[in-house]
């Protein structure tokens, strides 16, 4: 289960930078053709949509390597004892705001399908296909606060995606 969760995260973390190399491929052909008086329509929009993938397929990527904004100076003063309750409450407190971003994400993208919601653009680009991935990731970062909070109720560490070596790096170039 912990390869299949961390290859989970990885995938999310993939699909964010394929978006953010969209985001920059649609800017940048909306940079280089305006001086040839050509539009490409939809690019600015669909720039956005990419961007917006970016921030939400990120998200439980950049959890579980501990990335996100964390006040630990407190919890780092805590004895053992009131460290771990104060763990486990910021990891509940975490299921329940990600539960809530995640089922609202879902229901929007669903209900954007359901009433046949269109972009206001050139593009008229069906709404649930963007709001596709905010809703993939937020459930993405879901399952990830969940096993965080699972490993600290444990009385385990929670699982950290392990950083690429220099070695395992040099080998990916």
């Amino acid at each position: 289960m912990r390869a299949f969760l961390d290859s989970l995260y990885r995938l999310s973390g993939a699909l964010a930078a394929v978006g953010m190399i969209f985001t920059l491929v649609m800017v940048a052909a909306g940079v280089f053709t305006r001086p040839f008086n050509i539009y490409l329509p939809g690019t600015d929009d669909y720039a956005g949509y990419a961007m917006a993938a970016c921030g939400f397929l990120a998200l439980a990527y950049t959890f579980k390597h501990g990335e996100h904004i964390r006040v630990s100076l407190v919890i780092e003063r805590l004895g053992p004892g009131m460290r771990r309750v104060a763990e486990w409450f910021a990891h509940g407190a975490g299921v329940v705001v990600a539960s809530m971003l995640a089922w609202y994400a879902v229901r929007l993208a669903w209900q954007s399908h359901e009433f046949e919601e269109i972009s206001q653009g050139i593009d008229a680009t069906p709404l649930w296909i963007p709001q596709l991935s905010m809703a993939i990731g937020s459930v993405i970062l879901l399952i990830a606060v969940v096993d965080d909070f699972i490993q600290v109720s444990l009385g385990r560490e929670p699982q950290r995606l392990a950083k690429a070596s220099a070695e395992e790096m040099a080998h990916m170039e």
